[in-house]
């Protein structure tokens, strides 16, 4: 029992310096590859779906205005208030679900998905969500808003095997991200949180309503490292 303790205590420890390695590595540097790139990869060999993976990095200054304004509308309007979990919203979150008897609804800020983008499968569990915890909390701490902002932007799905918005500017409208459109941009962030099952360049509907909204609000959003120029 104390050798298997020794061993877990170890483990821990190893798992431990190697995620701290990499936030502080992924703090200046790209981010090659995501475990759900890998996941999506096999999913696509074993499928019927094109073997697809499309990804380009650009720093944030050159993604374009509209896509950030269109992202922190669409996904986390307290993202620069916050310091990583936006509790309100997660409280209400939870409250929906006792009230309506439904699956909890999603309440995970841009901090959060940049975490479980970077270092998880799409697979959940409470032990996951520890780690999750503990990963937000990092970056939170060791990286600027921007820098989360930009991993952010340059690893999420997109679609079948596009990740990030310079490769979704590409993929959709021949465009650099930072040439794309209010609309352009926004209709790509109405597909979140399901951007395999919605196409931005032919939106349905609903993704149309959504991508109203988005455009009517980004005109509020303020970026900080903009304001100070």
């Amino acid at each position: 029992m104390t050798k298997l303790r020794i061993w877990l205590l170890k483990l821990f420890l190893l798992t431990w310096q190697y995620s701290f390695m990499l936030i502080i590595l992924y703090r200046v540097l790209p981010v090659p590859i995501t475990p759900l790139h890998i996941v999506r990869l096999f999913e696509q060999i074993g499928g019927s779906d094109e073997i697809r993976l499309k990804k380009s990095w650009r720093g944030i200054d050159y993604i374009g205005n509209n896509m950030i304004r269109a992202t922190i509308v669409g996904e986390d309007l307290q993202f620069f208030e916050h310091y990583g979990f936006d509790f309100e919203q997660i409280y209400k979150a939870i409250e929906n679900s006792i009230n309506g008897g439904k699956k909890l609804r999603g309440a995970s800020t841009i901090s959060q998905q940049t975490a479980k983008n970077l270092f998880f499968t799409p697979s959940r569990s409470w032990i996951r969500k520890g780690l999750e915890f503990y990963i937000t909390l990092s970056i939170e701490v060791l990286w600027s808003k921007k820098r989360i902002l930009e991993v952010y932007l340059n690893i999420i799905e997109m679609g079948k095997g596009v990740y990030g918005a310079e490769a979704a500017a590409q993929f959709y409208y021949n465009k650099s991200a930072e040439e794309m459109s209010k609309q352009e941009a926004a209709s790509i962030v109405a597909c979140f949180p399901n951007p395999r099952r919605w196409t931005a360049n032919k939106p349905s509907r609903y993704i149309a309503r959504k991508q109203s909204v988005i455009v009517r609000y980004m005109k509020y959003v303020k970026i900080p490292w903009q304001q100070k120029k």
